[in-house]
């Protein structure tokens, strides 16, 4: 290869890069074609190289292509929402697989947790979830999940502005018991919403990390308080383990851990406890406010 058609792969590997981040979520092989005005066949080529060098991620089931961590990782760049979202959907339906449980991620934005993407279990009972919802940071496990590895000065911060609103006879109602309840996540790695938020309904936590090693959102398993007893915990909290680690590890977070296991079957939907949504039979549905 000469110095001209190195220069033009070059330029045009790096078009491709371009592309992909202003669609700001995965893209086939024919959009980047098209957008690149290059054949299918130049494009498929240095998509290949792309992911070898790890500046790309292919999904082999959906056939698409995402930026890999490694560009994350140089530019020092974070991902949108939208972006995280997507990335997690197929870890979210691997979890609810896993558990038989609604299953949701969310995040920390100024204060303020909002689930941004969400996977409910096929079933005759579920929690049904909606994206976009904001939820308290001192009573949901999702929350706390995320208070737990926050900065001291942030988590002050944030601590002063809360009201500590009783939900239920089981919310945290006091600050010296929010430090209590961060102590003992931060010591067994997860947070449980034991009916703090919504009477009858149950929630274990965990936090998800990027490349960075910084705490980037938190992975929920929800469910009415009977599919989720105590002596279930244990079962929940060790599929809880292996998919956020999956999920950290494709964010570029390097874990004891090892490589990032894709799970299998990557079709999912993309929020938190809203309804207790309960089946009885086709035509049957009924809904409860949770």
């Amino acid at each position: 290869m000469n110095l001209n058609q190195t220069y033009q792969s070059l330029k045009r590997g790096l078009r491709i890069i371009e592309v992909i981040a202003t669609i700001g979520s995965s893209a086939t092989l024919a959009e980047i074609a098209r957008k690149t005005n290059l054949p299918r066949s130049t494009a498929h080529h240095l998509l290949r190289a792309l992911v070898e060098f790890g500046y790309l991620v292919q999904d082999g089931d959906a056939r698409t292509y995402t930026l890999a961590p490694k560009l994350f990782q140089l530019t020092g760049r974070t991902w949108s929402r939208e972006q995280l979202a997507e990335i997690a959907m197929p870890f979210l339906d691997d979890l609810s697989h896993r558990t038989g449980e609604g299953t949701s991620l969310a995040v920390l934005r100024d204060g303020v947790v909002t689930v941004i993407a969400k996977r409910e279990p096929l079933g005759p009972v579920r929690v049904v979830q909606e994206v976009g919802a904001r939820r308290p940071i001192y009573c949901t496990a999702v929350g706390k999940a995320l208070a737990a590895w926050l900065p001291e000065a942030e988590l002050e911060s944030i601590i002063r502005r809360t009201s500590f609103e009783r939900m239920t006879a089981n919310t945290i109602t006091s600050r010296t018991d929010f430090h209590r309840e961060l102590t003992r996540i931060r010591a067994s790695g997860f947070a449980v919403d034991d009916e703090e938020h919504i009477k009858g309904i149950r929630c274990i936590a965990t936090p998800v990390r990027d490349h960075s090693g910084e705490v980037r959102a938190s992975l929920c398993v929800v469910g009415p308080k009977n599919h989720l007893p105590r002596r279930r915990q244990a079962e929940i909290r060790e599929a809880l383990a292996v998919v956020a680690s999956n999920l950290s590890s494709r964010l570029g977070h390097k874990s004891a851990g090892g490589e990032v296991q894709m799970p299998e079957g990557v079709r999912a939907s993309t929020g938190s406890c809203v309804l207790l949504k309960i089946n009885k039979q086709k035509g049957g549905n009924r809904r409860k406010k949770a």
